[in-house]
């Protein structure tokens, strides 16, 4: 009876779901006008446009800009798209939405160039994405009647990388930008690379489709098909696929481009930094509101990354932050009560879209309304309620440190005596699954998952505080600062902070009623560090085996309540897979490695006073 009445709600809300859909269809037809355009740029290469300009001719609207590389669909003048901007409610506000297919990609011309680098004087390029965001802005308040001149861009994902590119040199009409979840650096915290490393399974599943050779414009009908796994199991595929150059030739023949730019630039050397465009975010102009999730899968280093540069690079900015506890784009994309099992109280997706997007664009576009909110402001899980901050990082707090203990307990001091450590073997051949059961994809929930499924594994080295006697918040980033050795040349650091729920937890999973949430071991940040990045990404360093060594793992900015008798966890592993690509355990181009390169690596981690392991955060 139960599991019958579990399927009919499931089916209203579908069916609901539907019904809305629909509705917003249809306001989309009676209320908007269509136009097709090519837009000319300075080189002249034309750039497909979407118009939708409002019906109504009584006033003038501000226009809102979303440049894409995913389509601007559907395609011919009598298609209308379901909704328009980023949800319902913004479309009926007044606005003439724009969308426009990027350069070489979709009904564009020209050559597409993933993150496209920022023209300097230095490599003398004659347009990047600034440049084209610029001409389109330019021909949009010249040509499209009804415009109040003023011109709004937003974003999620790779938009909001184009989002990012039009504060460079921006048009004067461009009066307030929203990056959000911003692709900023794929080669430290974003997408395909973490700390150096090789987010295998996203790089693969993405380049497989998104960098297929485009001869001619096409329309998205027309466009490459995914990747379709032949036995349902990612962790399989991938250990049956071992190198990277065998799934280069046996998978990627047909889409190499970008990939083969992975293998050839290993380091973060000159091809990387000219696609980091935080390094450019001078002189900025417009209103920014940078947006981004806590539970973010792909961007979450990008939305913080992106703010602390505008806000460090320009003295006089009008520049603010908001982070709730979303996974990609879930701000617009949920109601934003829960993801996973995890249950945050309030639909703080609804909340942030009628708190701040809407007031954002209908204040600095038609001077309409009051929007003052905090220099941050930002969504604290675990005591789950919104915080507002005069700066982030949050000025004012008290840094605090976790030592590692040879007992696997969290301590507030370091052990005493010398040559206090744990000894363990790391196999790259039976490497730890970064999610539980069968892989059949890599899903968002990863990032806010129990983790007990692990915490068992001889490879996985766990270390917990008492009870917590009071509420402990970690506001902003973590460095987990560790002493090792090893009998190899190269390894990764994968470090986890995880909430651990007491026995007596009366909380209940928002998606399974079967989820056992006492002990549970909510994943609350995860990252990987390349060790042999860990004095620098441009210059590796092979580890001397055997001998110990310093390494910093620095884990993407937190806001957590670990509340009183929760537990903190720190688990440390070296695999994460196939999250990650494997690491051989030598210092060498792993792109080359063979199948028989994968060799094991004995550590040892030290928590003695010359050697302490510790995490360290800021608490407020």
């Amino acid at each position: 009876m139960k599991k019958l009445l579990t399927l009919c709600l499931l089916f209203f809300f579908a069916m609901m779901q539907s019904w809305a859909q629909q509705d917003n269809a249809d306001y989309v037809k009676a209320n908007y006008d269509k136009i097709e355009q090519y837009i000319t740029m300075r080189d002249g290469t034309r750039l497909f446009t979407s118009i939708y300009m409002p019906k109504d001719k009584s006033k003038s609207y501000p226009i809102l800009l979303n440049r894409t590389p995913y389509t601007v669909a559907p395609y011919g003048a009598d298609k209308f798209k379901q909704s328009l901007g980023n949800f319902p409610e913004m479309m009926k506000k007044g606005y003439i939405f724009v969308y426009q297919d990027v350069r070489g990609k979709w009904m564009s011309e020209g050559t597409f160039d993933d993150i496209r680098p920022t023209k300097t004087k230095e490599n003398g390029h004659k347009i990047d994405e600034s440049t084209d965001t610029y001409d389109t802005i330019d021909w949009l308040v010249k040509n499209l009647k009804n415009n109040n001149g003023k011109v709004g861009m937003y974003g999620i994902s790779y938009p909001g990388f184009y989002s990012t590119a039009s504060l460079i040199d921006s048009h004067p009409a461009l009066k307030a930008v929203s990056p959000q979840a911003p692709v900023t650096d794929w080669f430290i915290g974003d997408d395909f690379r973490h700390g150096g490393a090789l987010f295998l399974t996203d790089a693969f599943r993405f380049m497989y489709i998104f960098d297929a050779p485009r001869p001619k414009p096409i329309t998205n009908e027309e466009g490459p098909k995914g990747f379709t796994l032949p036995s349902k199991d990612l962790y399989k595929f991938f250990m049956d696929n071992p190198t990277l150059s065998g799934l280069k030739n046996d998978y990627l023949s047909h889409t190499v481009k970008f990939w083969d730019n992975l293998e050839k630039h290993t380091t973060r050397d000159t091809f990387w930094m000219a696609r980091t465009i935080t390094e450019h975010l001078n002189a900025v102009k417009p209103a920014v509101m940078v947006v981004g999730g806590l539970f973010d899968a792909e961007d979450t280093y990008g939305a913080f990354e992106t703010y602390k540069q505008i806000e460090q690079r320009n003295k006089k900015n009008n520049s603010i932050l908001v982070m709730g506890p979303w996974y990609h784009g879930g701000w617009v994309r949920s109601e934003g009560d829960s993801f996973g099992d995890i249950r945050f109280g309030q639909k703080t997706s609804l909340e942030y879209q009628q708190r701040f997007e809407l007031p954002f664009f209908e204040y600095y576009l038609k001077g309409e309304g009051k929007f003052d909110p905090a220099e941050a402001t930002v969504f604290i899980t675990g005591s789950n309620e919104w915080t507002s901050f005069d700066a982030w990082p949050v000025k004012n707090v008290k840094e605090k440190s976790f030592y590692l203990s040879a007992e696997g307990r969290l301590c507030d001091a370091p052990q005493d005596g010398t040559d206090s450590h744990v000894e363990y073997t790391s196999d790259p051949n039976k490497p730890v699954p970064f999610q539980e059961g069968t892989i059949v994809d890599r899903t968002r929930e990863y990032m806010i998952a129990d983790q007990r499924f692990v915490a068992n594994r001889p490879d996985v080295l766990v270390f917990e505080t008492d009870p917590l006697p009071e509420d402990l918040t970690m506001v902003g980033p973590i460095m987990a600062d560790l002493h090792v050795s090893m009998t190899g040349t190269d390894a990764d650091f994968i470090v986890k902070v995880i909430d651990v729920y007491p026995d007596s937890s009366s909380a209940t999973s928002a998606i399974d009623e079967k989820i056992v949430m006492p002990n549970y071991q909510m994943l609350v940040r995860g990252e990987v560090l390349r060790g042999k990045f860990r004095n620098s990404f441009s210059k590796p360093e092979a580890f001397t085996p055997n001998e110990i060594t310093p390494v910093k793992v620095t884990l993407p900015d937190v806001a957590h309540t670990f509340k009183k008798g929760h537990r903190v966890m720190v688990q440390i592993q070296h695999t994460w897979f196939p999250l990650v690509d494997r690491n051989p355990n030598q210092f060498m181009d792993i792109f080359k490695a063979k199948k028989e390169d994968f060799i094991k690596n004995t550590h040892r981690l030290y928590f003695d006073k010359e050697h302490p392991s510790k995490l360290t955060f800021s608490q407020l």
